[in-house]
């Protein structure tokens, strides 16, 4: 047990939810007489979750909305308590998933550093030594004299966590902090992770950003309605994520009746080794047309990359054309393949693929974020 950080055993949580509001006292104790029970309805947030976080794990807590990761974090933090099973902690716990509680609306944005600094057990001292950097890491100097209630909920988030990362600590829980800022200040929550790994430190991340389990996590589970379903390495159970995503984003398209197309493309990755992908992609037309095939590498939104079918071999009817991808010009991240047809005479868009194929680059990144490995040319000239 020396190695174990947290330790969840048969760990089982059940809210009531009530079906009918009571806003005075006679209608709460008529309802006693009524049974009580009937106004109220059980729902199972997590049933019988079961697993174990090593010391120096940076773990990953996957699922949709409404499985129970949320739930799973307040139970590791404290906050619940289960109604079956126990969870052990090992180590001195900070979470980050209620930041902002003890902020005072009333008080300015450089008040309530202080006074949120002292829940954490900071003295004044300490705090004004290290305001400076809250405030630069928030990025919100301009406002820190304004009362906290003329805040945006961001700001005040940044504000929260940007004070939070300083308690010492030898276990996080994180949640979600990635959906508070922008492109910069996601870039300063990696560096971070980046920092708190390299600390050893054990970190328990909630996160619907696949590309940040990935890169961060060296072990997750997925939940699935209250259930852990799946304990396995980031790539796979983020694997399943975007599979359960896609395939619930499809079935709520086939909901909408729609006239069918005379064209359709779809693609798969059915080779992935070294530095190549393999692509096939598969095509059906109205055997009229001459056609084309267009291929767009995504990273982060952005197409990186793109490619088309060779100009000299017409396209026409149903078929298969495959191509190979070669990924040692790409840095680490996740990546996603779209297809597109296009008409031959006028360059005229035809259909896009609806499935997106995936593929992952693991390797040393100088570059942080960089989609391309540029070659190095660098010539010292003096």
């Amino acid at each position: 047990m020396d190695d174990i950080a947290i330790k969840v055993e048969g760990v089982s949580k059940t809210f009531k939810l009530p079906h009918e509001k009571q806003t005075s006292l006679k209608g709460a104790f008529i309802n006693i007489f009524r049974g009580g029970n009937r106004s109220f309805e059980r729902q199972k947030a997590l049933k019988n979750i079961s697993f174990e976080i090593k010391k120096g794990d940076f773990f990953g807590i996957v699922g949709r909305n409404g499985s129970g990761k949320s739930t799973l974090l307040k139970l590791l933090a404290g906050i619940y308590m289960p109604n079956k099973g126990g969870i052990q902690v090992n180590g001195k716990l900070i979470p980050f998933i209620e930041l902002g509680v003890g902020f005072s609306p009333e008080l300015t944005g450089r008040e309530n550093v202080f006074l949120n600094g002292s829940l954490l057990g900071f003295n004044r001292r300490e705090m004004k030594a290290m305001y400076n950097d809250i405030v630069e890491f928030a990025e919100i100097e301009r406002f820190m004299d304004q009362k906290l209630k003329n805040y945006s909920s961001g700001m005040q988030v940044r504000l929260a966590f940007s004070i939070a990362i300083r308690a010492k600590s030898d276990i996080l829980l994180l949640d979600e902090v990635l959906a508070v800022g922008d492109a910069a200040f996601q870039q300063k929550c990696f560096n971070y992770f980046e920092d708190l790994k390299r600390q050893g430190k054990t970190v328990v991340f909630v996160s619907h950003d696949m590309n940040a389990i990935r890169r961060f996590c060296n072990d997750a589970v997925y939940l699935n309605n209250g259930r852990l379903t799946m304990h396995d390495t980031p790539l796979k159970v983020a694997d399943v994520y975007v599979d359960e995503n896609i395939e619930s984003a499809h079935q709520a398209d086939n909901k909408v009746v729609e006239a069918p197309s005379p064209f359709r493309i779809n693609s798969k990755i059915s080779e992935l080794a070294g530095d190549r992908v393999l692509l096939k992609v598969s095509y059906q037309s109205d055997n009229k047309k001459e056609m084309y095939v267009g291929i767009s590498v995504i990273k982060d939104g952005l197409s990186v990359a793109e490619i088309i079918s060779l100009p000299h071999v017409v396209l026409r009817g149903d078929g298969t054309i495959s191509y190979t991808l070669d990924t040692g010009i790409f840095n680490s991240g996740v990546y996603y393949i779209n297809t597109a047809l296009f008409q031959v005479a006028n360059r005229e868009l035809l259909c896009v693929g609806k499935n997106k194929c995936e593929f992952v680059i693991k390797r040393h990144d100088d570059t942080k974020g960089g989609a391309l490995r540029l070659e190095n040319t660098w010539e010292y000239l003096k």
